[in-house]
């Protein structure tokens, strides 16, 4: 394992040797020559990080590992900032009392351009799962808890920042690495600032995987929640049940009449998917809830469906019944620009380099990213995917990350800060 000061001074070691023996070369070409060199060092520092279980909920082991992204970022010249979260936590039905806080890291330089990284160190598994599954090389595949989503994010933004610093590159005004510790349960705690930042950016890279293949992506799914709420009154089943009013029946019916609002055409889904109703076998149930899964692939439908759920839900079939329902917009959409397009043809444009050849998408899959939050409030592209090639996110012992695609993936990230940062790549 390397600490931020030995990471700090081997990139200065390699870039020192690389401009020695090649001061000709163009940087793009010393770039690709540093990343190459740069992944057994990388591999050393994602050991270091999967080794560090950190759970959502996982306050613990979450600021243990943040104390230890932050200080790598430190020693490579960052300005860090330990963000908790503030009054604007935005609660859920599932979110914890406490959530853990974000890193942020600031490097100055001498341009202009002002360029934001994203990447999460939070991972769906709980404390003890990495006992029977550490950190390990079996030939091409890394394996590891979260080290597809999204250790090996954090671990690229580290090196794509240290590659750039030992190479000499300050042409941005400010590059911004944001590492939140919160984004499997929709980033609560850290939505605002990712917004916030979004907008006082002019680029923002996610560090999201990429998949089984070598792809960017410009668009992801809003997810959210519907959570639905009847309340009838209690009788006896047997003797009087005409006296009581069936909660069961009337979540039946709103359920029912509801289970067509999912759109195609506009990308929006609404699938029932939990309910419950009552206790006891003998007594009509005066309380019934249920929760479905809401996806929207544009911003405003979060508005389109809410506004359907609640004039059909307004037809009740059991009299004296009330139905009361929420609308949890856990995380929104991220939607494709002429400004993230126009900059994905650019990364399309110098991959090329690296032997491998670069997809970039606009199907949102279903899922959803923190990358919608910073594309909320700005009109800089934003772009998601950077991380390296993987599989099996969220499936514990199957998660791994292609090795062959870190040093593309870290030269395509520190391109695209360099080529930013010079003008020389659109950015609208």
């Amino acid at each position: 394992m390397f600490s931020g000061r030995a990471l700090r001074a081997r990139a200065a070691i390699l870039a020192a040797g690389l401009l020695s023996s090649g001061a000709q070369a163009p940087p793009a070409d010393a770039l690709l020559q540093a990343s190459r060199q740069a992944q057994s060092a990388y591999l050393d520092t994602l050991r270091e990080l999967v080794s560090i279980e950190s759970g959502s909920r996982d306050l613990e082991g979450l600021n243990r590992l943040g104390q230890v992204i932050a200080g790598r970022l430190r020693a490579l010249g960052g300005q860090v900032e330990i963000v908790p979260a503030g009054a604007d936590l935005y609660r859920m039905e599932d979110t914890p009392q406490e959530v853990g806080r974000s890193v942020v890291a600031r490097f100055r330089g001498t341009g202009t351009r002002r360029i934001l990284v994203l990447a999460h160190m939070d991972t769906v598994y709980l404390r003890g799962m990495a006992a029977a599954q550490p950190f390990r090389l079996d030939g091409e595949r890394a394996y590891g808890l979260g080290i597809a989503d999204d250790k090996s994010g954090v671990a690229l933004a580290i090196h794509a920042v240290a590659l750039l610093q030992a190479l000499g590159h300050r042409e941005y005004g400010l590059l911004t690495v944001l590492v939140n510790a919160d984004e499997e349960i929709s980033s609560p705690g850290s939505r605002t600032l990712i917004t916030r930042l979004g907008s006082e950016h002019d680029a923002v890279f996610s560090c999201e995987g990429s998949g089984a293949d070598d792809r960017l992506r410009l668009t992801t799914s809003g997810n959210g929640a519907v959570l639905l709420r009847v309340r009838g009154r209690a009788s006896h089943a047997g003797a009087a049940p005409e006296d009581g009013r069936n909660a069961l029946y009337e979540l039946a019916h709103q359920v029912l009449q509801t289970r067509d609002l999912s759109d195609r055409s506009i990308g929006m889904s609404l699938n029932w998917t939990v309910a419950s109703a009552g206790d006891t076998r003998n007594i009509i149930p005066a309380v019934a809830t249920a929760t479905a899964d809401a996806r929207v692939t544009r911003v405003r439908d979060w508005e389109t469906l809410e506004s359907r759920l609640r004039l059909r839900l307004a037809k009740t079939l059991i009299p004296d019944t009330s139905v009361t329902m929420t609308l949890e917009r856990r995380r929104p959409p991220l939607e494709a620009t002429p400004a993230s397009r126009a900059l994905a043809a650019y990364a399309v444009s110098v991959y090329g380099v690296t032997g491998r050849r670069l997809g970039v998408t606009e199907e949102s899959g279903g899922g959803g990213t923190d990358a919608a939050f910073a594309a909320l409030k700005s009109k800089a592209p934003v772009i998601e995917g950077f991380g390296p090639a993987g599989f099996g996110a969220h499936s514990d012992e199957r998660e791994f990350i292609d090795v062959r695609s870190i040093s593309p993936r870290l030269y395509l990230l520190a391109r695209l800060v360099l080529d930013v940062a010079a003008g020389k790549a659109p950015v609208g």
